[in-house]
């Protein structure tokens, strides 16, 4: 288990995030890609939104919503359907213009049909990612190094212009291996919207422990966590990433990544920055347990 970096009592740093948990609650969803995932009501579509909105989740708020939304309207805001009846071939043309920094057009297009072979195959994505998990795991680093490595092995309908998925391929980029070191973000993100379960996320893989789940660890969470005092490293992989999850366990060691959301809002609203600012400081809920002065 991971040491406080933060000279302050444990039981002090979790009243000061419970509050902030608190605080920043599902009347914050508008910024947030999970607000799309919160129109669909059926659990089938959900989840397939998700994977689409957590896949996108890099970048800019503005330009990930812009994006998730596109992909939405071209799927008819019927996730579920859409892909079960998708043929690559049929809408390749509709994702051709398609733009989201790195992902293009045909990343989409191969993801969707990566998730109709998952559907085919287990029922649901959320099926098949629990064939790689195993209640010896300590969290989901193997699981998650499963789930990448079978889906990038599924089938690609030639969307590439070739049988294999060749190595170019930016879908590539949406399943990421934590073996590798990549903190695996998005896929952590989307994993913490189907496994946990309140106000904001869905708990809709009953067969995961959210006790497993890791912090989807972005530029925001790694900053304020360094400020928190849960973690002293400086690079955003994955061994930070389950540096500040083990220090979170000792404040909520049933749910680790609660916090995930609050705390990123501090950063994606700008209330806390990267330079000291006496007014926003002065306002910060969090600056009682801040270790940088």
């Amino acid at each position: 288990m991971a040491e406080f970096f933060n000279p302050m009592n444990p039981k002090k740093l979790k009243r000061h995030l419970e509050k902030l948990y608190a605080t920043y609650n599902e009347s914050f969803l508008s910024s947030d890609p999970l607000w799309f995932v919160h129109q669909f009501k059926k659990n089938r579509d959900r989840e397939l939104a998700g994977l689409i909105a957590s896949s996108l989740a890099y970048g800019r708020v503005k330009g990930i919503k812009r994006s998730i939304e596109r992909v939405l309207d071209i799927m008819g805001w019927e996730p579920y359907e859409f892909t079960v009846a998708f043929k690559p071939s049929k809408y390749k043309g509709a994702f051709r213009t398609f733009r989201h920094r790195f992902t293009g057009g045909e990343d989409i297009v191969c993801l969707i049909y990566f998730a109709k072979q998952m559907l085919n195959e287990c029922g649901s994505i959320g099926g098949f990612f629990i064939k790689g998990c195993s209640p010896d795991d300590k969290n989901v680093k193997n699981s998650l190094a499963s789930f990448s490595d079978r889906a990038l092995k599924l089938g690609c309908g030639g969307i590439y212009g070739t049988k294999k998925l060749p190595l170019r391929a930016g879908v590539r980029f949406l399943f990421p291996s934590p073996v590798l070191g990549s903190p695996c973000k998005r896929l952590n993100l989307y994993l913490r919207w189907m496994v946990r379960k309140d106000g904001l996320d869905f708990g809709i893989w009953k067969d995961m422990e959210p006790s497993k789940l890791v912090i989807p660890l972005d530029t925001h969470i790694a900053r304020i966590s360094g400020y928190i005092g849960l973690t002293k490293r400086n690079t955003a992989d994955w061994k930070t990433a389950e540096e500040i999850t083990d220090a979170l366990k000792k404040l909520d060691p049933s749910d680790p990544v609660k916090y995930d959301f609050s705390l990123s809002r501090l950063g994606i609203l700008e209330e806390c920055r990267r330079k000291k600012d006496p007014v926003k400081c002065r306002a910060c809920l969090i600056k009682n347990i801040c270790v940088i002065r």
